[in-house]
């Protein structure tokens, strides 16, 4: 293989976690993360990935579900709290947590220590999506494009604007 057939593959295939470019996503008081996505870019069709690291005492995201998709979180650096199905697990780094779609399953990643927790999020890439969040009542449609996000009350009648 040439030189630039296999820097052309290595760009297609390969992706160093330490080396993503970032971006912070705060919103105080419970919101403080650094997050990269490892497989932007790839020739991956099915799987996502994504690098995050939670500052201390602060979670990455709210507590939600999926409906189409699975995900795996593998804790590089740090310890914390995985809050999920109403309990609360202790995780540390080494740890792989397993999340399968459903109700049954809401979920999300607490830094309850005093120092950066570091995992990788590997997820498929189901689209549509469907998320729902039970500490807010919300419901995201998760697309291609523009996500959709909003609560059960402010929904419309199927028949709403229709002939």
């Amino acid at each position: 293989m040439s030189r630039p057939a296999a820097d052309a593959l290595r760009d297609k295939l390969i992706r160093n976690f330490l080396e993503i470019p970032r971006q912070r996503y705060e919103r105080s008081p419970l919101y403080d993360s650094l997050v990269g996505g490892v497989s932007e870019g790839t020739a991956a069709q099915k799987l996502g990935c994504g690098v995050d690291t939670v500052a201390p005492g602060k979670q990455s995201c709210p507590y939600h579900y999926h409906h189409t998709q699975e995900e795996m979180f593998i804790i590089l650096e740090g310890h914390g709290t995985l809050r999920v199905a109403g309990e609360m697990l202790a995780v540390k780094a080494g740890d792989v947590i397993f999340i399968p779609c459903g109700p049954d399953y809401p979920h999300h990643l607490l830094n309850t220590s005093d120092a950066e927790l570091k995992y990788l999020s590997i997820s498929t890439q189901e689209r549509p999506e469907v998320c729902e969040y039970p500490d807010s009542g919300k419901t995201g449609v998760f697309t291609k494009g523009p996500a959709l996000i909003q609560r059960r009350a402010n929904s419309l009648d199927y028949w709403d604007g229709e002939p």
